[in-house]
């Protein structure tokens, strides 16, 4: 048996038949929204120190969202990617703020639709959702065409809570230019205890993110642990500056390879050279 979580949480081709290689499921579309400016029609004021900012649309952190005013329809939520990018697919992960739903009711449904434009004044209806009503916390549209746009909005419709939160609202998709370079100078090191290994890599320069993918073979680096090139956070797996990790995952007693992959918008990076965790 095999199984790769390698962009484990992009979108992928569902199989239609036996696959030898469950890589090349992955589509190649890369986040293009991460940490990409955000505007909205409205913002509820922060509560007992948490604020709702509309940034936090787009920082890919499931524990911090926007919140707006109210939950009134034709409140919007618009990312700017920066540049005419091309969209393959669009993703809404809502958050769970003091619904004080327990049960399922005829109004717990989610109704919005997804825009695109070229120059924020022009849009065009890209995704919506359709009947029959359901709730979606996490909808996710493919695109049945790709569409080139630089302005994403999202214009709300119902939802069954009382308060419109929205965690994440993911583009995926393409941009022009090329792949990040190979990272350089990959170290591993494990830690007094054998179940932690130090990895750490040279930056590279334009990546976004990078995936350090280890193993029990050097053909087999089928387990992976992505992270942004921004990340600063060691309380949740020990990030660390963004091109550090303290991977808390491995089996005493037991010999691991370990390599590491850049990405940005473009694509992907050649997996740099293997190493051995000793």
């Amino acid at each position: 048996m095999m199984v790769s979580a390698r962009f484990g949480d992009f979108p992928h081709y569902v199989p239609t038949s036996k696959i030898d290689d469950p890589e090349k499921l992955f589509t190649g579309w890369m986040l293009l929204s991460y940490r990409k400016p955000v505007s909205v029609s409205s913002q509820h004021a922060p509560v007992e120190g948490q604020n709702f900012d509309a940034k936090n649309a787009t920082d890919e952190n499931p524990r911090s969202f926007w919140l707006a005013a109210d939950n009134k329809p034709g409140q919007t939520l618009t990312v700017d990617l920066g540049a005419e990018k091309t969209i393959r697919a669009i993703q809404v992960n809502y958050a769970d703020y003091k619904s004080g739903l327990y049960a399922d009711s005829p109004d717990i449904y989610t109704e919005f639709t997804l825009e695109a434009s070229s120059d924020n004044q022009t849009w065009t209806k890209v995704a919506e959702t359709e009947a029959p009503r359901r709730d979606r916390p996490n909808a996710y549209f493919e695109l049945p065409q790709p569409v080139k746009a630089r302005y994403i909005r999202y214009v709300h419709g119902h939802i069954g809570a009382p308060n419109l939160a929205i965690a994440d609202l993911r583009v995926f998709g393409n941009a022009d230019g090329k792949a990040p370079a190979k990272p350089v100078n990959v170290a591993a090191k494990r830690d007094s205890d054998p179940r932690t290994a130090h990895i750490s890599w040279e930056p590279v320069p334009g990546a976004v993110g990078y995936n350090v993918r280890w193993g029990i073979r050097p053909d087999r680096l089928t387990l992976t642990y992505q992270l942004f090139a921004e990340d600063d956070d060691t309380e949740f797996g020990g990030r660390q500056h963004g091109h550090q990790l303290n991977l808390r995952a491995l089996n005493v007693g037991v010999g691991y390879y370990v390599a590491v992959e850049a990405f940005n918008e473009t694509g992907v990076s050649k997996l740099s050279k293997i190493i051995c965790i000793r």
